[in-house]
């Protein structure tokens, strides 16, 4: 540890700090800084895209659309005859060569698409609720995210920010969470911007080495929190503005108590403490050497890390890399899922079978029309807009309050996080996800009645 410590020493110079900072400042501020506009809490990338969103209007379903049809095609065409030029580029085969069950959700997703943009074949694809909503409501925003971010997800991953914080919180994460650091970042973009980026930058942090499978996966699922906004979105569905601040005081209280305890459960508890090549992490990974506090041996990783950036034209391709990546290859798995668990939640009474084992846990934790609350709590897993929907029509404060609380601390649903999830690299597959939604409505429930209780 010494030897590397001295090592680490001699490599930093003065250049190394203008180029640790000036990229650092930037993506905290791009990505971090909340600020406001047109009267939300935001952060800057979410204002950028909000503004890619402004300059093609209308034509960014259709851009999407083209994208996602292309992409199914193209799949299709590699797995019966695959170019040269594909097979010897790891990226693009990466990109267009996925396994039997992912190029089945593509085709899925790009049936799904089309029937939705011109809105033939069978209704229940393609209406407003369905495929309608994962289309038109849910795509152009993350395809816009999906550009900015994964441009400038570089800020924050290759110059050193990481490991600066990675030292600084490690002893806040660590005995907490059991996780390191860095991954404080991601909660915090996900809370202040949108839970698709603190995804994006956990499936990144995952590929280059820097989470083990189960911190990934740990991460993925309980620190991409949902926004501010969207929050605020969801109480005004239940015409509860009014209690915002016990409201999100509530999301917060609950979705701590969730990642204390839903980690040290299975599934995530079973999940391997190793990377994705399979190599395991040193054990004196965390450890600060002799003679240094926190923060100088995070500033010494972080100089070290900024001195290894060849170009900022290499760092340019990485972010272009990520933004392809990721808005060819996840909207189409988006698109795939989401309209599935949306027709399932929609046409079937599945869901609401589903709900029925917690009436009587609703029942006891005093929560009033526990019957039409029922209905409401499995819905979730498909679309989170959904359960707030459903709550508009129930007449009693506390109980809307109830199921608008819990839909946002649920965090996992098909119609974008699950999709998501399923569609990066992250180790988790649907039954899984299936199973930590279920407990995160089982633990966070009760935490989230016992806030209403005190307020009506």
């Amino acid at each position: 540890m010494q030897n590397n410590a001295q090592t680490i020493k001699q490599t930093n110079t003065k250049g190394n700090l203008w180029m640790f900072l000036i990229p650092s400042l930037l993506g905290l501020f791009l990505f971090m800084a909340p600020i406001h506009y047109e009267g939300d809490i935001t952060i800057p990338i979410a204002v950028l895209a909000k503004t890619i969103q402004a300059l093609f209007g209308d034509h960014l379903v259709g851009i999407v659309t083209s994208i996602i049809i292309f992409m199914a095609s193209a799949s299709v065409l590699c797995r019966i005859k695959n170019p040269g030029f594909i097979s010897r580029s790891p990226f693009l085969n990466g990109l267009f060569n996925p396994s039997p069950l992912w190029l089945l959700v593509r085709v899925i997703g790009g049936l799904a698409v089309a029937m939705t943009f011109f809105q033939v074949g069978p209704k229940a694809i393609w209406e407003e609720n369905t495929g309608g909503l994962v289309l038109e409501g849910l795509l152009p925003t993350l395809f816009s995210v999906f550009i900015f971010a994964g441009l400038l997800l570089p800020l924050l991953l290759n110059f050193g920010l990481l490991e600066l914080f990675g030292t600084l919180l490690s002893k806040v994460m660590r005995p907490i969470f059991n996780l390191p650091g860095r991954s404080a970042i991601d909660c915090m973009a996900s809370w202040l911007g949108d839970g698709s980026v603190g995804i994006l930058l956990t499936s990144k942090q995952y590929e280059t080495k820097f989470y083990t499978q189960r911190e990934a996966a740990v991460v993925g699922t309980t620190f991409s929190a949902v926004s501010i906004t969207f929050s605020l979105v969801v109480l005004a569905q239940v015409e509860l503005e009014h209690l915002f601040l016990p409201f999100y005081g509530a999301i917060c209280l609950a979705g701590i108590v969730a990642a204390i305890v839903i980690p040290r459960i299975p599934p995530l508890s079973m999940k391997k403490d190793t990377f994705i090549d399979g190599s395991t992490p040193a054990e004196d990974a965390d450890l600060v050497p002799e003679g240094h506090s926190n923060f100088s041996w995070g500033m010494e990783l972080a100089l070290a890390k900024a001195g290894k950036v060849k170009s900022l034209g290499s760092v340019f391709g990485e972010g272009v890399r990520n933004a392809i990546d990721m808005v060819f290859g996840v909207l189409p798995v988006v698109m795939g899922l989401g309209t599935i668990a949306l027709v399932i939640a929609e046409y079937t009474s599945v869901f609401s079978f589903l709900g029925q084992p917690f009436i009587p846990f609703l029942e006891l934790l005093g929560v009033p029309e526990a019957v039409a609350a029922s209905e409401t709590v499995v819905v979730g897993f498909a679309d989170m807009f959904i359960p707030a929907i459903l709550a508009s029509s129930i007449d009693n404060e506390m109980t809307r309050f109830v199921i608008a609380a819990m839909s946002v601390t649920q965090l996992i649903y098909m119609s974008e996080v699950g999709a998501l999830l399923l569609g990066s690299r992250i180790p988790v597959n649907i039954f899984e996800l299936f199973t930590i939604f279920i407990l995160r409505t089982l633990i966070t429930l009760p935490v989230i009645a016992g806030v209403a209780h005190l307020i009506f």
